[in-house]
């Protein structure tokens, strides 16, 4: 995982995948966090992929920070909006 300021994921983000990359993530706990994650190359999602964007945010507000998910596939923001937490990622319906 790099820490520049944005991020690109990429192919699959599901329950299988994410805790990869959730280890892989680890350091930005206390490190350097991306300020803006690309999201339109994800090929598939499911509810996991929503559970570490949300963990991902919480580690930037501890901090007064905040995490820009840009081009959530229609799959994420489907499961976010259901889920009521879409608002919580930046993705709330106007």
């Amino acid at each position: 995982m790099t820490t520049e300021a944005e991020f690109k994921l990429q192919g699959a983000l599901t329950a299988n995948e994410v805790p990869e990359v959730y280890a892989q993530s680890l350091n930005w706990k206390t490190g350097t966090i991306p300020s803006r994650i690309r999201l339109n190359e994800l090929e598939r999602a499911d509810s996991s992929a929503i559970a570490l964007l949300l963990e991902w945010q919480s580690w930037a507000h501890a901090r007064n920070e905040v995490i820009e998910f840009l081009d959530p596939p229609d799959t994420l923001r489907t499961i976010a909006s259901l889920s009521q937490v879409d608002g919580l990622l930046g993705w709330s319906q106007n």
